[in-house]
């Protein structure tokens, strides 16, 4: 129907998960946790949003830190937040968890008197329902009067509209009260109670999904065939059983005699490493097939196949595959078991889920490269104390001309701009953060760093890393395997610790170039297994130079972020013509540049030849000029082509 603009809604809760980075011990033991968004709806939401489906959650955060979290990170995920409640008098749900070994997962959830519980009926829309094509609650929701009320408010307005109904059973035991605190890992217990609630909710339902404990308690038997066919005998929705290793199965109409007999879909022969979470990873690959209208061994094909990325992988939404990544895993099939170490797939895993987890992707990016060290620490006047002042009014003059708008960014360094870098966190300017020793050839890091790059653990996550690699084809190859080693460690460090990677690469600086140079210096990254999310490349001065540079990149990643011109200190006229040549490349995102705008203002104040407000003046206006003359050379290479 034209009205649906959301394909799938799902209601229940929303928590931040703190997750222990740790493997293999007592939760007691884990001295360091990863953060992510959680909750089986939340999941879910999530789940299929990567997977192209246009999901909405209908939940409650706390007004605090983690609930802004929340909303947050579902936005980044592609998920509708329209029907997120903000409470003002309940903190956002909390869970502790990690992985034991695969069949132990300690649990504790900080879940009393919490927003998401506080759901009520005056939170359910109806015109938000009707724009869904199908509703999908999770069973934690029915165990309290009022989000019970809520839940059923929702899908009596779905039946109403014509919108289909799934039910995730997600029985949590110590969730109903039938299990202690200390019991957050339990999937069943039996309780009478609890059956007679469910059973006189599963009439609403299309489709059913559970794993065959969710379905003892929702048919009252601990035999799987009897407590399925109790659940028929109240509802004729399809009932999808999962059975861990054993795939899943389909039951459309009576129950057979085993569940051998159902419809399934092929499973995957792959490592356990962490069940958590791999039920809302099934429901939505089941979900995209269940919309699309495919069979139900597709649609199980699909349900399975996201169970084992997230089985494979640590956290919960972390894990599940974009649309993009699923087509290429059933495409190309189980190449090892343990899939979180199987490069091919992990690299399309990061490079087609990282805009989700570090803002958005723009179509242009406009980078105040302030990130300068050597240059500075050699002008006249200069200090420490100066040098920190000085990148504070490079960040003021950066954030007069984005003035909250998209595509603006800065390069900025921790050793001397450290305020200006800190302050700019949760501005919305895209950061990235040098790595290199200045001018250092062979490559050489900053020591704050340390020999395995370990000082990146202490980057925020939206921070971008930068590493300027002074090289060249012609170089000789002990040169190159050293450059590549450092490169490669750093590039290994940010993936490890979910940073971006831009790789900033100068030929000219070294040796004669051509139109082919460039492009073998990328090439020659690539080989070396070494995937950056950005290039920083110099104005190329022919179309032939980039279209070889762009078609380097793209013979090894077609998902890369882009390029970004950098700009050599040269005048402005001249970044303006090179600016023409770049915008004709899609590819080619943006600048960033630095000398040209804050140099000669740089050069009088330390001299105390001009004040900060002429300081912060003169480069809001350079940089405004550069951000023109891009966007000008990219609309008239829209218009030519």
């Amino acid at each position: 129907m034209e009205h649906r603009n959301l394909d799938v809604v799902t209601i229940g809760r929303s928590s931040v998960d703190l997750y222990g980075s740790q493997v293999g011990g007592r939760l007691e033991d884990m001295g360091t946790f990863a953060k992510y968004i959680g909750g089986s709806p939340t999941n879910i939401a999530c789940g299929t949003a990567r997977l192209g489906l246009r999901s909405a959650v209908i939940t409650r955060v706390g007004d605090e830190h983690m609930g802004r979290f929340i909303r947050e990170q579902l936005a980044r995920e592609g998920v509708c937040t329209d029907g997120v409640v903000t409470d003002p008098e309940r903190l956002t749900a909390l869970v502790l968890l990690g992985i034991r070994d695969e069949d132990q997962f300690p649990l504790i959830f900080y879940r009393e008197n919490c927003a998401d519980m506080a759901l009520s009926e005056e939170d359910i829309d109806e015109d938000f329902i009707a724009a869904a094509r199908a509703l999908l609650p999770t069973g934690t929701h029915l165990s309290h009067l009022r989000t019970e009320a809520a839940v059923l408010k929702a899908l009596r307005l779905a039946r109403k509209h014509g919108v289909k109904t799934a039910l995730d059973i997600d029985y949590r035991p110590n969730l109903w009260g039938v299990a202690g605190h200390g019991d957050g890992e339990s999937r069943f217990v039996e309780s009478a109670a609890v059956t007679a609630k469910l059973q006189s909710h599963l009439h609403f339902f299309d489709l059913i999904v559970g794993t065959e404990e969710e379905f003892h308690i929702a048919g009252g038997s601990t035999d799987t065939i009897t407590a399925l066919r109790a659940v028929r005998a109240v509802s004729d929705a399809v009932l999808v059983c999962k059975r861990g290793a054993a795939g899943a199965v389909a039951f459309e109409g009576p129950i057979p005699d085993s569940l051998d007999d159902g419809q399934t879909g092929p499973g995957f022969p792959i490592e356990v490493f962490n069940v958590l979470g791999a039920g809302d990873g099934f429901f939505s690959g089941l979900m995209k097939g269940w919309l699309d209208g495919a069979d139900w061994p597709t649609a199980l094909k699909y349900a399975n196949a996201c169970g084992a990325f997230a089985v494979s992988r640590h956290g919960c939404t972390p894990a599940y595959p974009s649309l993009a990544e699923l087509d290429f895993f059933l495409e190309r099939g189980v190449v090892q078991p343990d899939l979180r170490n199987d490069a091919a797939l992990e690299q399309i895993h990061w490079s087609t889920n990282r805009a989700r987890n570090h803002g958005a992707d723009w179509a242009d990016y406009r980078i105040f490269a302030f990130d300068h060290r050597l240059q500075l620490e050699e002008m006249a006047g200069y200090s420490p104390e100066q040098g920190a002042a000085f990148k504070e009014l490079c960040l003021q003059a950066a954030l007069a001309v984005q003035d909250g708008r998209d595509g603006y960014g800065i390069l900025c360094d921790d050793r001397i701009g450290r305020r200006a870098l800190h302050a700019a966190s949760g501005t919305g300017l895209w950061v990235g953060r040098p790595c290199e020793w200045p001018g250092s050839r062979p490559l050489a890091l900053e020591p704050a760093l340390g020999i395995d790059c370990g000082g990146l653990q202490a980057w925020t996550r939206g921070n971008v890393v930068k590493v300027l690699c002074f090289c060249h084809p012609s170089d000789a190859e002990s040169l190159w395997a050293d450059q590549i080693a450092t490169v490669g460690r750093l590039f290994t460090a940010a993936r490890r610790n979910g940073l971006e990677f831009l790789l900033e690469v100068i030929p000219s600086k070294v040796a004669s170039v051509d139109d082919q140079t460039t492009a073998q210096v990328i090439d020659r990254f690539y080989r070396e297994g070494i995937f950056p999310d950005w290039w920083k490349l110099e104005p190329l001065t022919t179309r032939a130079a980039w279209s070889n540079a762009i078609a380097a990149i793209e013979a090894h990643d077609r998902h890369t972020r882009g390029i970004v011109v950098l700009g050599l200190d040269a005048p402005e006229d001249e970044l303006a013509a090179s600016f023409a040549t770049a915008a004709q490349f899609p590819l080619v995102k943006g600048f960033a540049v630095g000398r040209t705008i804050f140099g000669d203002v740089a050069r009088r104040w330390f001299a105390r030849n001009c004040d900060d407000v002429q300081a912060v003046e003169e480069m809001r206006a350079g940089y405004a000029r550069l951000c023109t003359h891009w966007d000008n050379a990219r609309q008239q290479a829209r218009e030519a082509a």
